[in-house]
C-alpha cells in the first residue's frame, strides 16, 4: 500500500496526516527541473538578468529626478538620464520575455512526463492497491498534482525566487548609503517572509489538505455514481445520491471556506506590515534629507524602491501561499512516485518466451500464499501439476481458493513460499508483461474500454490486420451483430461496454481472447451471463477457443465442467477431490454434495 489510501481520507473538520515534508515536495520539484538542466539553468540566467535591470531602475529614477532638480545638468544630460531610466525598464522586459520563451515548454514538457511517469507508477500497483483505492479520487489526484506542479514551479521560480534577490538586493543597496534605511528594510522584509512562511505551513497547510482530501471526495463520489447510474435508475434512488453528493459538497464547502479564509488572515498581516515598510521607509529617507544627507532624487529612489519591493512583497506573499497550495496538490504524486510496486520485476528479469517455445504446463511447487488482510495463509504447501493442453475446472465454496489459484498464476500477488512454473520456467524470474501476454482471460464480467470495438477486440495486438480482427469476432460469434450497429467495428462501446448488452460484451470478450492466441485460457465462467440460444453459439465459441491450449474454468455452475479433464474442488486452499465429473459424482464426497444441490 502506498503511504495513505482511500482509507486515509480526511474526515471533516480532521486535518489529513502528511507523508511528506515541504523539504521533500521541494526536492521533488527539484528533480522534475533536472528533467532538462539547460533549460532549467537558462531560465535562471535569465532570473538574474531581469533581477539585476529591476534593481537598477530605482537608481535610475533617482538619478532622473536629481539631473531635473539640478541645474547644472542640463538638457541634455536629463535626456541621458531617462534614456538609462526608459532604456533599464525596456532591458528588463525582454530579458522576462526571453525567460519565458523558455520556461514555457520547459515546464509543459515536465507537466507531461510527471504526468505519464504518475499514470504508468499507479498502473503498476498491484490489485490490492486498486481495489482499496477510489478511481475517481486516483483520477482527480493526478490532474490536481499536474497543475499543482505548474502552480508550485511557477511560484517559486517566476516570482518567490526573484523577489527574495530584489528585496536582498534594495535592502542591501539602500544599507551601504544609509544603513539605518538599509537595516529597517531588511528586517521588515525578513519579518514579512517568516509569518509568511510560518503562518502558511503551520496555520493554512492543515486546512488546504484536509480541503484537498474532501476534493478527492468529491472525485470519488462522483464517479462512483455516475459509472453506477443504470443501478441508481434501477432503484429509483436519484433523490438519495443527489443528497450523497450535497452532503460531500457541503463538507467541502466548510473546508474550502476555512482555507481561504486563513488566506485571507495571512494576507491582511501581509498588509499591516507593508503598511509599516511605507511609513518607515519614506519617514527614514525624509529624515536623511532634512539633514542634508539625501537628495531629492534619493527620495524619488526611496519611493520607487518602497513601489518596487511593497509589489515583490505582495507576489511573496500570494505566491509563498500558491507555493504551498502547489506543493500540497502534487502531495498524491510524489507519494506515489516514492511509493515501489507491491509486486515488481525482479532484477534483470527476461521475457518468458512464446509460441512453440513455451509448452503450457502449469505446476504449482510447495507453494505458501495469504493475503496481508488475512492473518492465516490460504495455501500452505500446495502443489498440483496441470499437462499442456489440459482442460481443469475449479470448484468450490466462495474463499475456498479457486480465484486465488488464477491470480497467482497471473503473479497478481507475490508468494510467500515455494514457486510456480509455466513450461518449466519460474514465472517470479519473467516480466509481469510477458507472463500476462501467454495467459488470456475471459471473465464472468467482461470489461470493455470506451472505445470502437475493432480497438476493444484487438486490445492485446493493437496493430493486428483488419482481416484478423473480423476472423476472430466471427469465431467469437460477435461478427454478425457487429456488421449490424450502425458504425460496425466502429462503434463505441461506452463507459465499460454499456452500449452492449451482457451477451455482446461476452463475446467482445472472447473474440480479445482469440485475437491473444496465448497457450494458456483462464474462463470465468465466461457463459453464465447470457440467455439459453446466445449461450450455445458462445458455448461452441469457448470449444473453439478451447482447442489445444491449457484451459482452467472458475466453475460457477457445475453444468458447465462436465467435459473438464479434471476438475479440482477446493476447500480451504487445498484440493481436496479431483478427477471426471462422473467419477467425482460416484465417489460421495465433496463434489457430489455440491453436484445434489445444484441439481435440487
Amino acid at each position: 500500500m502506498s503511504d495513505w489510501d482511500d482509507e486515509d481520507e480526511a474526515e471533516p473538520g480532521r486535518a489529513r496526516k502528511r507523508p511528506l515534508s515541504n523539504l521533500a515536495m521541494l526536492g521533488f520539484l527539484w528533480r522534475q527541473w533536472m528533467r532538462d538542466p539547460p533549460a532549467l539553468w537558462g531560465s535562471f540566467v535569465l532570473t538574474l538578468v531581469a533581477v539585476g535591470l529591476d534593481l537598477c531602475i530605482p537608481w535610475a529614477s533617482g538619478r532622473l529626478v536629481d539631473a531635473v532638480a539640478h541645474p547644472g545638468v542640463g538638457e541634455a544630460g536629463a535626456w541621458r538620464a531617462w534614456a538609462v531610466f526608459v532604456g533599464l525598464y525596456l532591458a528588463f522586459c525582454v530579458a522576462r520575455n526571453s525567460f519565458g520563451w523558455i520556461w514555457n515548454p520547459f515546464a509543459a514538457r515536465n507537466m507531461e512526463a510527471m504526468t505519464r511517469e504518475a499514470f504508468e507508477r499507479v498502473q503498476s500497483f498491484s490489485s490490492d492497491w486498486h481495489a482499496n483505492t477510489f478511481g475517481g479520487a486516483t483520477v482527480r489526484r493526478l490532474s490536481r498534482a499536474m497543475w499543482g506542479y505548474d502552480s508550485a514551479s511557477d511560484s517559486l521560480v517566476i516570482f518567490i525566487l526573484p523577489s527574495v534577490l530584489v528585496l536582498a538586493g534594495l535592502s542591501l543597496s539602500m544599507m551601504l548609503r544609509w544603513p539605518l534605511v538599509g537595516l529597517f528594510s531588511l528586517a521588515v522584509c525578513v519579518l514579512y517572509v517568516g509569518q509568511n512562511l510560518f503562518l502558511t505551513v503551520t496555520y493554512v497547510r492543515p486546512a488546504n489538505l484536509t480541503s484537498n482530501a474532501l476534493d478527492s471526495r468529491i472525485g470519488a463520489a462522483l464517479a462512483d455514481a455516475i459509472t453506477a447510474n443504470p443501478i441508481v435508475k434501477s432503484f429509483g434512488a436519484e433523490a438519495r445520491e443527489d443528497r450523497r453528493m450535497a452532503g460531500i459538497l457541503a463538507d467541502w464547502r466548510t473546508a474550502v471556506t476555512r482555507t481561504w479564509n486563513r488566506f485571507q488572515l495571512v494576507w491582511l498581516v501581509q498588509n499591516l506590515l507593508l503598511a509599516g515598510l511605507q511609513a518607515g521607509l519614506s519617514g527614514l529617507i525624509l529624515w536623511q534629507w532634512m539633514h542634508r544627507r539625501a537628495s531629492p532624487g534619493d527620495v524619488a529612489f526611496a519611493i520607487s524602491a518602497f513601489m518596487l519591493m511593497a509589489g515583490y512583497l505582495r507576489n511573496m506573499g500570494e505566491n509563498v501561499r500558491m507555493l504551498q497550495k502547489g506543493m500540497d496538490d502534487a502531495l498524491d504524486v510524489a507519494v506515489y512516485m516514492r511509493t515501489p510496486p507491491q509486486v515488481a520485476d525482479t532484477a534483470g528479469a527476461l521475457a518468458l518466451p512464446r509460441g512453440a517455445a513455451l509448452s503450457g504446463q502449469l505446476v504449482f511447487d510447495r507453494v505458501t500464499f495469504g493475503y496481508a488482510s488475512q492473518g492465516a495463509a490460504l495455501y500452505r504447501d500446495f502443489s498440483l501439476v496441470i499437462d499442456p493442453g489440459q482442460r481443469v475446472a475449479l470448484v468450490g465454496a466462495t474463499g475456498s481458493g479457486k480465484s486465488t489459484f488464477v491470480k497467482l498464476i497471473q503473479r497478481l500477488y507475490d508468494l510467500d513460499g515455494g514457486r510456480i512454473l509455466i513450461g518449466g520456467v519460474d514465472i517470479a524470474g519473467v516480466t509481469q508483461a510477458s507472463l500476462r501476454a501467454v495467459i488470456a482471460v475471459v471473465p464472468q464480467e467482461p470489461i470493455l474500454f470506451h472505445r470502437s470495438i475493432r480497438e476493444n477486440i484487438a486490445y492485446a495486438r493493437p496493430d493486428a490486420p483488419m482481416a484478423e480482427i473480423e476472423a476472430a469476432a466471427r469465431r467469437a460469434r460477435a461478427d454478425g451483430f457487429i456488421r449490424r450497429l450502425p458504425k460496425g467495428y466502429d462503434t463505441l462501446v461506452g463507459e465499460r461496454g454499456v452500449k452492449l448488452s451482457g451477451g455482446e460484451r461476452q463475446r467482445v470478450a472472447i473474440a480479445r481472447a482469440f485475437m491473444a492466441d496465448a497457450p494458456i485460457l483462464i474462463l470465468d465462467e465466461a457463459t453464465s451471463s447470457l440467455d439459453v440460444e446466445t449461450e450455445k453459439e458462445v458455448a461452441e465459441a469457448t470449444e473453439a477457443l478451447m482447442d489445444g491450449r491449457t484451459t482452467i474454468v472458475i466453475a460457477h455452475r457445475l453444468s458447465t465442467v462436465r467435459g473438464a479433464d479434471r476438475i479440482l474442488v477446493f476447500q480451504d486452499g487445498r484440493v481436496v477431490e479431483e478427477g471426471r465429473h462422473a467419477d467425482l459424482v460416484a465417489r460421495g464426497g465433496a463434489y457430489a454434495r455440491l453436484s445434489a444441490l445444484a441439481n435440487a
